[in-house]
């Protein structure tokens, strides 16, 4: 099986412009989990007592449930904490579980799409290859999403098809499979423990509205959009490093409901995977100083992108 093409620091970077990317912070990625929450319990709290605010909280909260999604990602690369046992635990039962996922089934999974990245082993390959679309296919898949028509098939019918081992179609069959299987359960514990608590403060309404209605709206919706913006439509993926992935200018409003915690940077991720989320903005000005730095693709934005990928 032929692995993607790779790259060594030692190949683009000085040894001293390298330093600054190998360390690593003990309590950095665990405050960015920490952020994560508080934001999330912010937008709830201004929600309950304004309800006018209830659609730019769902939004809000949706994005950050995609950012404990992305923090979970941190977590399979180890960077949460410089603990193992730490890094695991955080970044299974306070990212990946309440979202419904599990590190342990994400981990392998990911590190093979790392490892074969757009080649035909990768496991994540079937969600760029689609692309470009049409218009009215991407209107679809976005109304599917914003309905609750994705969140239904992948919550719902995906375990009860597991279940009787059927097939439940347009899933990504290996990875939702995996992750359901092994998540469902723990999901259903933690978010009944979430309900309980809003339930006691006399705010019981506010899981469906504020963190249930999020996660099967907007969630699924920015999720598919981060998808198409980092590996659909770049020419030359599978057989350029620098070219494995694209890299998306996000404006202050595409990171506070698109995209979170820098996982715009999604070509400096897939040449230098172990540098942890909050240094690739500077990762990306130092690659693209360098000469090697002119072959990523990075788009100015995520409109550009969606534009790109329904020229068909």
């Amino acid at each position: 099986m032929p692995a993607a093409p790779r790259v060594s620091p030692a190949a683009v970077f000085t040894p001293e412009e390298w330093v600054p990317f190998q360390r690593r912070s003990p309590f950095a990625g665990l405050l960015l989990v920490a952020h994560c929450w508080g934001v999330i319990g912010l937008a709830m709290a201004a929600a309950v007592m304004w309800p006018v605010l209830i659609p730019l909280a769902v939004m809000i909260i949706g994005t950050r449930q995609l950012g404990l999604a992305i923090l979970m990602h941190e977590a399979a690369h180890g960077a949460l904490s410089q603990s193992l046992k730490l890094n695991d635990a955080v970044g299974h039962w306070l990212c990946a579980v309440p979202v419904g996922t599990s590190l342990t089934a994400y981990r392998p999974y990911h590190l093979a799409h790392h490892r074969f990245a757009q080649q035909s082993e990768d496991p994540d390959k079937g969600l760029s290859d689609p692309f470009p679309v049409s218009p009215a296919s991407l209107r679809r898949k976005v109304i599917r999403d914003l309905t609750g028509q994705t969140f239904f098939k992948q919550r719902i019918l995906l375990p009860l098809a597991i279940l009787r081992r059927a097939r439940v179609e347009g899933a990504n069959h290996a990875y939702d499979a995996a992750v359901v299987s092994r998540s469902i359960i723990a999901f259903l514990a933690v978010n009944a423990a979430l309900a309980t608590g809003l339930a006691l403060v006399g705010a019981g309404w506010a899981f469906w509205v504020l963190w249930l209605l999020p996660m099967a709206t907007w969630f699924p919706f920015v999720t598919r959009i981060r998808n198409i913006a980092e590996h659909a439509c770049v020419e030359g993926s599978a057989d350029d490093a620098f070219r494995a992935a694209r890299t998306t200018r996000a404006s202050w409003w595409e990171r506070a409901f698109i995209a979170p915690y820098w996982v715009n940077f999604h070509a400096e991720h897939h040449l230098f995977m172990h540098v942890p989320c909050w240094k690739l903005p500077r990762l990306h000005r130092l690659t693209r100083s360098k000469p090697e730095g002119v072959r990523m693709v990075v788009a100015p934005g995520y409109l550009p992108v969606l534009k790109l990928a329904t020229r068909g």
